[in-house]
């Protein structure tokens, strides 16, 4: 059993901060910005509430965030009640945020500087493969430290790797977006394309899935896709913000990624359609408009 903080009880953090606790047996201090969300956490799971982030992590070996962009975890981190005020020696930061891998690089300095360990380790598997804790697990840090830290993340993934240094777990997760963009679009328009050809979708997706054109995608959103229904995943204003971080880190790098330039254009027209909240596959809602 470790001693263990999380900071940011969102979508996401919420059932994670939940299998540290129940799964992984750990003794958890939470910490929110609504703190009403951290107490009902503690009500329903044990633990204890922090009033900031800074006593959150006094003491604790591992500290978890998963909180909203590289804005919001540098104010709890180096914030003026940041957790890295009180981080102690040897203890591992461990961020499950999606984020720059610029601000990774740039925590992970600090934490050095300052005697424990910093993972960016943003995750991939949506709302429900973190309430089922079966997420998977890009990290960005130093071997000695991913090795301490895998067993605790364990409790809600179940998929972990250490990509390199800081900032690879962030590269990583841009191009699990990238890839997801692409896909999405593709899918979209094949099935918009076959009910335009007046196929039976569920048909045309039974054969196809099981060729060169399956994916988990087409396995898992089809179905509500087809019926119209977008409320069952990640949603469009999340992806928008992933993919500028693509973008932007491409501009850096030199990379050339012209599909997802444009998928991030239609998830803009989604979004001026009222789809801000829609989940991503909502991209054939832009092309049945």
């Amino acid at each position: 059993m470790a001693s263990v903080a999380f900071l940011g009880l969102g979508v996401m953090g919420y059932p994670m901060a939940g299998h540290l606790r129940n799964k992984g047996g750990h003794d958890v201090t939470v910490y929110n910005r609504t703190r009403a969300k951290a107490e009902q956490w503690v009500a329903q799971h044990g633990g204890s509430v922090a009033n900031t982030p800074t006593e959150a992590a006094d003491g604790k070996d591992f500290v978890f965030s998963c909180v909203g962009n590289d804005d919001d975890l540098r104010a709890v981190t180096i914030g003026a009640e940041g957790a890295f005020q009180s981080m102690k020696t040897g203890a591992i930061f461990i961020d499950n945020t999606t984020a720059s891998a610029e601000v990774a690089r740039e925590l992970a300095d600090k934490a050095q500087s300052g005697g424990f360990s910093f993972l960016d380790a943003p995750v991939s598997g949506g709302q429900a493969g973190a309430e089922n804790g079966v997420l998977t697990v890009m990290v960005g840090g130093e071997q000695k430290a991913f090795e301490q830290a895998r067993p605790v993340i364990d409790a809600f993934a179940r998929m972990v790797g250490l990509m390199g240094p800081a900032g690879s777990g962030q590269l990583t997760k841009m191009i699990n977006q990238i890839c997801i963009a692409g896909l999405v679009q593709g899918l979209a328009e094949g099935i918009h394309f076959g009910k335009k050809a007046g196929l039976d979708i569920e048909k045309v997706i039974e054969v196809i899935s099981k060729g060169a054109a399956g994916s988990w995608q087409m396995e898992n959103r089809h179905k509500t896709m087809n019926a119209g229904k977008y409320d069952f995943g990640f949603a469009v204003d999340w992806m928008r913000k992933d993919l500028g971080i693509c973008l932007a880190e491409a501009d850096r790098n030199g990379a050339k990624l012209p599909v997802t330039a444009l998928v991030d254009q239609f998830y803009k027209d989604v979004q001026g359609m009222g789809g801000k909240r829609w989940d991503t596959s909502s991209l054939l809602a832009r092309l049945e408009k």
